[in-house]
């Protein structure tokens, strides 16, 4: 791989070419979340909502907006990011893609950046959704941007390193089904940890994503489970991680060369 000039016009091929990807597959990429928003509203707004009615203030309806939301944004960007790098070892167009004259920072960019546009997308496309449901608010939509933005972008690069490890199609959802998709449950994305007995609040506090669940909530009610900067600086601690993976990955040529 090219490790000069910026190759802007080979990681524009790569970012159209998944966007198109995704574009194909139009009804499947939006169509289905915005089915799916709207039977969680109809299940939990109305079967637990009608027993709920608040959470600290908030509606039940409304509180739930900013989990749904990051419940899709975790999945999306993992399941977007991992399958765009894994077709190519599975066609094998990805020697071509390593012999091309891009560096491995310009094909993660192309890659995550198409992964994280698709799930940004998806995320806003839900939350319009929701205000057909409910009354959302959002008191810091800058800071709702930066968690929106920052956690698509740490789960698309979380992705596409599963991508890489995977051996079949069967090993890219293991990650999000078993794993990610119950953390996300257990994080608070429907409920309040306070709500908990004080023993499964602190073990609750284990789990990873209560901290990006929460400082998305911070944005929209200004009510958090955990400190805003804790928040903050464990979705930045995760990004960092996934890039160091990374950066590792292309500098072993783990399973890309092999």
């Amino acid at each position: 791989m090219s490790v000069g000039r910026f190759n802007h016009n080979g990681v524009w091929a790569i970012y159209q070419f998944e966007i198109a990807r995704a574009l194909r597959t139009l009804g499947q990429s939006l169509v289905a979340p915005v089915i799916s928003t709207s039977l969680y509203f109809i299940v939990f707004g109305s079967a637990i909502g009608s027993r709920m009615r608040e959470v600290e203030g908030v509606s039940y309806g409304a509180f739930i907006v900013p989990g749904l939301i990051m419940l899709s944004l975790f999945t999306e960007s993992l399941s977007n990011a991992s399958f765009g790098i894994y077709f190519p070892k599975f066609t094998g167009t990805i020697y071509e893609l390593l012999s091309a004259p891009v560096s491995f920072l310009e094909v993660v960019l192309a890659y995550v950046g198409a992964a994280a546009t698709k799930s940004i997308v998806l995320g806003l496309v839900i939350l319009a959704t929701a205000n057909l449901f409910v009354d959302v608010q959002i008191l810091h939509p800058v800071w709702m941007i930066l968690f929106l933005v920052l956690t698509a972008v740490t789960f698309s690069l979380f992705g596409f390193i599963i991508g890489v490890w995977a051996d079949g199609f069967e090993q890219l959802q293991i990650v999000p089904t078993l794993i990610v998709t119950p953390l996300t449950f257990l994080g608070g994305a429907f409920y309040s940890i306070s709500m908990l007995p004080t023993a499964w609040q602190k073990i609750t506090l284990f789990n990873p994503m209560v901290y990006l669940i929460s400082g998305f909530r911070w944005s929209f009610y200004g009510q958090a489970d955990v400190s805003v900067g804790v928040s903050l600086a464990a979705t930045f601690g995760f990004f960092a991680l996934c890039l160091v993976v990374v950066g590792w990955i292309f500098k072993t040529g783990y399973r890309l060369k092999s």
